[in-house]
This record gives C-alpha cells, structure tokens and sequence, in this order.
C-alpha cells in the first residue's frame, strides 16, 4: 500500500556524522524544475550519464536545501546554504553519496512499497534510466518531449 504523507513539511536528513540537512519533500514540481534548471540543460550532449547526474543533484540539492547543521568555513564558523556553498558540499564523495540515497533515492524506491524490495544496484540503474531519458529529451528537434521508456513514434511515407 502507498502511505502518502499529506503534511508535505520539509525534513530533516542526516548526511554523514556530525552533519544534517533540512530539506524540502521531493515532489513532482521540484524534479520538473530541476530538470528546467539552466545547470542541467547546459550540460554538453556528449556529457557521460555521470557528468549529468551530478549537475542534477546538485541543481536538485540548490532547490531542496532549507537549512543545515555541521558545516562551516576554515575558520569553522558556521556557513549559510548558498548555491555555492551547496554545490561545494556536494563535491564531497560521502556528502554526495548521502544526498542521493537518503533523499533522492526514496523517490526512485516509492515503486518498491508495492513490490518485493530491490537491491540498491537496480534503483541506481532506473536512475541513470531516467537522467539518460533527459538527455534524450534535450536532443529532440522542435522542444518535443517523450517520457522515459515511451515508445518511438511510428512514420508512414
């Protein structure tokens, strides 16, 4: 069964030890706007799946993130969630690596409440399914756009 959570508050993930992010829910209008967000569309068609993923994540974590805890500057003062700031965060491995199984994982995994559970391996193959799918979408003439998985269409002459 599918519990939907109608409150749609923002919440608090932790990332690694000693440091958490307070971020919005993962909602169907935040992935449209992160994928019309102008750091995902500039990524060069030839850009590999993982060239893509990370801009994603990183445009997706600059409209996700409210607040956080733990992170500072070299002076160890406590640093505000800037756009810079937030992609900075995300060039950490582990930070990264967090962010997209605690948060945008969850998203992918919503299948999963009405199915046996999959291993991790296949959840990150939907995802790169579905960042490929907008590549695909950026190359195709006249701003036409097809879902993920859709058939091509079919041309009589």
């Amino acid at each position: 069964m599918l519990t939907l959570d109608l409150t749609n508050t923002p919440r608090w993930h932790d990332l690694v030890t000693g440091v958490r992010a307070e971020l919005r829910p993962l909602t169907t209008a935040l992935m449209v706007a992160t994928r019309s967000d102008p750091a995902v569309e500039a990524v060069a068609d030839e850009a590999s799946d993982e060239e893509r993923g990370v801009a994603f994540a990183k445009a997706l974590a600059r409209r996700a993130v409210l607040a956080w805890e733990g992170i500072g500057d070299a002076d160890g003062n406590a640093i505000e969630p800037t756009p810079e700031a937030i992609d900075a965060l995300l060039d950490i491995w582990p930070i990264f690596e967090a962010f997209q199984l605690t948060y945008v994982s969850k998203g992918l995994l919503l299948e999963q409440e009405k199915t046996h559970p999959r291993p991790r391996r296949v959840v990150l193959r939907r995802g790169r399914a579905i960042l490929r799918g907008l590549r695909t979408q950026r190359a195709r003439p006249n701003g036409v756009r097809r879902l993920p998985g859709a058939a091509e269409p079919t041309h009589h002459i």
